[in-house]
Order: C-alpha cells, then sequence, then structure tokens
C-alpha cells in the first residue's frame, strides 16, 4: 500500500509507527510543516517526510488526512485537483463531516471518516469506520489498514461523535483509572514504579480475560467476590462513593462537549 498522512502529529504518528511496525505499506510519506520533529522517521526506508502536501498526494493512493479540523477545508481545496479515482480519502478528524468533505472534493471520491486512538502505535487501537457511499468499496481496505494497528468497526457516520468519546477520549480515562490504581498501591506500601506496574499489567489482564473468554464483566467480578471478602468490601466501598456514576457522567459530559464542535 502506498500511504500518506497529511499532517503527523501525535495521532498521525501514532499510525503510523503501526502501520510500519506490521508492515502494512511499501512506501509511506508523512507530511508536517516543520519535518524536524518527525525525524525519527527518516530512519526508514519506507518513509519519506516532506512538508509539501501535493507531493505526498502525488506518490500515494491511501490519504490519511489528521490535521486540525480549522485547516482541513484549506487543504483539501488546495490537493482536490490531483485527486483522481484510485485515492481513498481517510479523515480522522473529528466534527468534519462526510458531508462537508463531498461539498469540496465531490461525492464519487471515496472517502472514509475513522478515528482511531493513539493505542494504534503498538497495535492496540479501537478504530471506528464510517465510509461515504462511494467509499464502501473501499471499508475492506481501511479495515486492513486498521485491523493492523488493532481493532476496527464500520458504523453509521451519526454514531461517530459518541464512539470518539469512548474510544479516543477513552483512553484518557482509562490511564485516569490506572493511576488513581497506582497512587492507591503506593499508600498502601509500593514503591511508585512497582505500583505502576502492579496497575498497568492488572488493568491489562483484567480487559485481556474479558475479550478472550467473551464473558460479561459481572461474571468475572464474581469470579474474585468471596462472600465477606475485601474484593466486595471495596467494590461497594467505590459504588457509595460513585465510580460508576462519575464514569457515566464523564462519558456524557464528554459527548455534550464534542457535539458542541460543528459537524
Amino acid at each position: 500500500m502506498k500511504v500518506a498522512i497529511i499532517g503527523a502529529g501525535s495521532l498521525g504518528q501514532s499510525i503510523a509507527k503501526g502501520l510500519l511496525s506490521n508492515k502494512v505499506v511499501s512506501s509511506l510519506y508523512l507530511t508536517k510543516r516543520n519535518t524536524k520533529t518527525i525525524k525519527g522517521f527518516s530512519d526508514y526506508k519506507k518513509v519519506t517526510l516532506t512538508s509539501d502536501n501535493e507531493e505526498a498526494v502525488k506518490n500515494a493512493t491511501i490519504l490519511i488526512f489528521a490535521v486540525q479540523p480549522k485547516h482541513l477545508e484549506d487543504i483539501l481545496n488546495n490537493l482536490k485537483s490531483y485527486l483522481n479515482e484510485n485515492h481513498v480519502l481517510i479523515s480522522v478528524i473529528t466534527g468534519f463531516s462526510i458531508a462537508k468533505i463531498e461539498a469540496i472534493v465531490g461525492s464519487n471520491t471515496c472517502i472514509i471518516r475513522s478515528m482511531p486512538n493513539t493505542a494504534a502505535a503498538v497495535g492496540q487501537s479501537m478504530t471506528c469506520l464510517s465510509p461515504n457511499k462511494k467509499g464502501k468499496e473501499k471499508v475492506a481496505l481501511a479495515k486492513t489498514i486498521f485491523n493492523s494497528l488493532g481493532c476496527s468497526m464500520e458504523i453509521p457516520e451519526e454514531q461517530l461523535q459518541a464512539a470518539t468519546v469512548i474510544c479516543a477520549s477513552g483512553i484518557a480515562f482509562w490511564m485516569r483509572l490506572i493511576r488513581a490504581t497506582t497512587q492507591g498501591a503506593i499508600q498502601l506500601g509500593f514503591e511508585a514504579h512497582e505500583a505502576h506496574e502492579l496497575a498497568m499489567q492488572t488493568c491489562f489482564g483484567a480487559a485481556t480475560l474479558l475479550k478472550e473468554s467473551g464473558n460479561h464483566p459481572e461474571a468475572e467480578i464474581d469470579r474474585v467476590t468471596t462472600p465477606g471478602g475485601c474484593t466486595i468490601e471495596g467494590l461497594n466501598e467505590m459504588e457509595h462513593q460513585g465510580l460508576s456514576s462519575s464514569l457515566i457522567k464523564g462519558i456524557n459530559k464528554s459527548f455534550d462537549k464534542i457535539n458542541q464542535i460543528k459537524n
């Protein structure tokens, strides 16, 4: 695959790292105004760094746009004359609808909105995909790309804002829960580095258990909660303090905020 990532910021770089580590590209162009900040990628033979978006488009068929929303319209207007029927446009940009992209480049262009998260860098992203009518022809191709970075799921575009909260913002939510567990472990007497490893691996183990077994979380909880034991004591105290309620409220607050972004 000949891929170009237009806008190699944090998310763009995470995608690039995942694509390179999984060896799914024959060539990869990374664009950024200041390429010095991504010079580490120049160690890869397949990678070309450039500040010229036109150069990248001319040398790639799959174009992943990862710029700030306010810049996308101008970038698309500058590039649309270089687009052809072989190009697949994948946007990972929040708040820029397929309709707005089609208004610039035309509805006969393959367009797929996607929302991966920064775990793409380690092959563990959860990516949601929403194509336009023409883009449905290339959903399988997009899934090949994003499955190499973790897992992918096709959803209606109207659910993409919610998916952004759960999957992209969700990375930060889970990081905060891991940090809180680390702080609790330190209070119980562990050194900071020990506490971090204990919390991190336990979180990873919990997610892996659910993924491998297909069980509901409560089924796995039941396996470790003995009557009158310390686990149920801790769980009940967390619920009395509003753990689940706070998390759900936080998710809904994030959803309210993302819907304020013009789509």
